[in-house]
């Protein structure tokens, strides 16, 4: 059995994660089961190595199978990387609360210029076919502008049983043609915290406001049919929160879908919002189907678009996320 970390790493940690709940890995993955695993990260040294990015860096580039990771409970206050040259990494953690990578960097302590929100990321995952299961994500820096928490520029990458908490921009889904899944996991932040030009499926996920703002902020390519699709979620947001918008376009052609989405009061009647650019109303997609919960009632802006039955079918995981030559590259089972 591998030593228990200090008491004080693990009341950090929870004070880290304290908002929501995600239960626990078990299965064919059980944390427990350690030989299941190419590396066992403890900060207690009782594993292969200390530290997240230490892992990474020696696991095999381009490997022929996948390199699996298991991170054991700690608050791991790093900036990670998963690098294009390692592609089909998994990271599981022992505990989605109490496996925690954190980090501070925001815009103003990066002080790169205009590009500076995209250093910021607390974990940045490059390597296509990347996996995490049970742990949290933290940008540690506050309610201090730009700072992300999780930028993933790869495709085929999955997310289950996450927790990625921050402020502004907390999750940068990013990458032309890049497709990404977040499965029952739970999202933080105040302005614009999911953002990119990826497409990315986030289903059974809570998306949680921290302050009256935009949640979504889409960059869809013009050639891409999907963005952000959010299937049988749930929006909800701190008590003092009242006035948010499901998203705005942070560029023209900007694709946001809620399908079967309980949304709290918090969410505006009129749901989306221009970002003060009349022209992108003729080339954004924003729609909806069966929302349900109060933040659904209302009059929604004219140019976004109430969906149909038949046509909701087509924002199906399958159809948004497919991939004729690797089947269904989102399950879990490996």
């Amino acid at each position: 059995m591998f030593a228990l970390l200090t008491s004080l790493a693990v009341a950090v940690g929870c004070l880290a994660v304290a908002a929501g709940t995600v239960g626990t890995l078990g299965g064919a993955d059980d944390p427990d089961d350690a030989g299941a695993y190419d590396y066992v990260v403890a900060q207690d040294g009782s594993g292969d190595y200390e530290t997240i990015q230490a892992a990474i860096d020696g696991a095999k580039s381009f490997p022929p199978g996948r390199v699996r990771i298991l991170v054991r409970d700690g608050v791991y206050d790093e900036k990670v990387e998963v690098h294009a040259w390692n592609p089909d990494i998994t990271l599981v953690g022992e505990s989605a609360t109490e496996t925690v990578i954190t980090h501070g960097d925001h815009f103003e302590r990066i002080d790169r210029g205009r590009n500076s929100t995209f250093f910021t990321y607390t974990l940045k995952v490059r390597g296509n076919d990347f996996r995490a299961r049970d742990l949290t994500v933290e940008n540690s820096a506050g309610p201090v502008g730009q700072a992300v928490a999780l930028h993933v520029d790869a495709d085929r990458t999955v997310f289950e049983n996450c927790r990625v908490l921050g402020h502004q921009d907390t999750v940068y889904a990013a990458g032309e043609g890049a497709r990404q899944f977040f499965s029952d996991c739970y999202l933080e932040g105040t302005t614009d915290f999911v953002f990119g030009g990826a497409t990315a499926v986030f289903e059974d996920c809570r998306v949680h406001s921290k302050a009256d703002s935009y949640i979504t902020a889409a960059s869809t390519p013009a050639s891409e049919p999907f963005g952000f699709v959010f299937l049988d979620c749930e929006l909800t947001a701190d008590a003092d929160v009242s006035e948010a918008y499901l998203g705005r376009p942070w560029r023209n052609h900007a694709r946001t879908a809620f399908i079967r989405t309980w949304m709290d009061s918090h969410v505006r009647s009129d749901g989306w919002h221009n970002w003060s650019r009349p022209d992108a109303e003729a080339t954004v997609e924003y729609a909806e189907f069966d929302s349900r919960g109060p933040g659904a009632e209302g009059e929604r802006v004219s140019w976004a678009t109430a969906l149909t039955e038949d046509e909701a079918e087509r924002y199906s995981k399958a159809n948004v996320l497919g991939s004729a030559s690797r089947g269904e590259w989102w399950d879990w089972e490996e």
